[in-house]
């Protein structure tokens, strides 16, 4: 009798002990999961200070060129070897027509500089004129896109000038600075529009790429895809996009996607404009 109760006992030890130690096993894995969660706080600044830091207005003066535009193919090209080379330029054209300022605000939040191109007959109301000086004191760059958006090699040289000229005294009134940045309607420059934009100490930027104004790409999850995924995405690159629903839609998901893929998003003022 004593043999079985020893051996009750004996059995009654191991079982415990095994429990014990699941339970210990047990504690340390929540010990470990909880580490990790302790961690993730730290991974997450670390993402925070991999942005690009976000140009306010009033720290424009302090900020020294880092980069220029290749007036060959308009991809961002560094200065010198401590600039960063693996940066990309977003570029919003057509602004402000109907989403522009929802745009500035979603980029302000992901601290993304962007140049803003403006068409002149956007800013014909006074509502229209608030909108963009918001954007422009969010720190965002305001470009030039012509007046009525025409196509610069079909009107003539008079009417070149004054879709120009009209642009920056409107912007000028508004902001209180003329563009820095011109950008012809569909990329078509002329002789004489070139001479117009160096008389305004501008410079003319066209894009490396941009799709969202082809039918196929008037879709959030597609313009996204295509915008991340295509082979013009390479050091450098100026991305063209436009004042559009299914941009503003897609927009936040490309910020995140240019950056998860290792991409600096240059704020327009480490552009060198001399």
């Amino acid at each position: 009798m004593k043999k079985l109760i020893s051996y009750i006992y004996l059995c009654l030890l191991l079982i415990g002990c095994q429990s014990e130690t699941n339970l210990n096993e047990k504690h340390e894995s929540v010990k470990h999961s909880d580490l990790s969660t302790e961690q993730q706080p730290k991974q997450t600044k670390q993402n925070q200070e991999e942005k690009n830091k976000y140009v306010e207005r009033d720290n424009e003066d302090d900020v020294q060129a880092t980069h220029r535009v290749d007036e060959h193919n308009w991809y961002i090209r560094p200065l010198n070897e401590k600039a960063n080379e693996r940066v990309v330029l977003l570029t919003i054209d057509d602004a402000p027509d109907q989403y522009a300022l929802e745009m500035a605000y979603m980029l302000k939040e992901q601290n993304a500089g962007a140049i803003f191109f403006v068409n002149g007959h956007f800013l014909e109301t006074k509502e229209q004129k608030e909108i963009l000086k918001q954007i422009h004191q969010m720190g965002f760059v305001i470009g030039n896109h012509t007046y009525s958006h025409a196509r610069l090699p079909d009107i003539s040289e008079e009417k070149q000038r004054e879709e120009i000229i009209r642009v920056n005294d409107i912007v000028e009134e508004i902001t209180g600075e003329r563009p820095t940045f011109f950008r012809a309607p569909f990329g078509a420059n002329t002789d004489f529009s070139k001479q117009v934009v160096a008389e305004e100490n501008m410079i003319i930027m066209n894009w490396s790429y941009g799709y969202d104004f082809l039918p196929e790409y008037m879709e959030k999850a597609k313009l996204t895809h295509i915008m991340l995924e295509t082979e013009f995405l390479n050091n450098g690159a100026n991305l063209l996009m436009h004042d559009r629903k299914w941009t503003k839609e897609a927009l936040e998901d490309i910020v995140i996607g240019l950056r998860e893929k290792g991409y600096e998003i240059l704020a327009p003022h480490y552009l060198q404009v001399k």
